[in-house]
């Protein structure tokens, strides 16, 4: 099975034209670019907006820090 040769490519195309018709197949690429342009600028209207919100959180407590721990050293003193 494989795939195919280039030159098997280049008759489908010549028989796609052949059926379609030469201005309609160009009139396709056309509209082809035309969703690619404007998908890259949607892509780039995306990127320029807003930048990502940082999420704020709370401090990380010290190494070694438990409540247990801190009324256990209170009640030593």
């Amino acid at each position: 099975m494989g795939s195919f040769s280039l030159m098997h490519w280049l008759v489908v195309g010549i028989i796609a034209i052949l059926l379609l018709g030469g201005g309609r197949f160009s009139n396709m690429m056309g509209d082809v670019a035309k969703g690619i342009k404007s998908f890259k600028k949607g892509m780039a209207e995306d990127d320029s907006t807003t930048p990502p919100s940082r999420i704020e959180g709370k401090a990380a407590p010290e190494p070694g820090y438990t409540p247990e721990a801190e009324r256990a050293r209170e009640e030593q003193r």
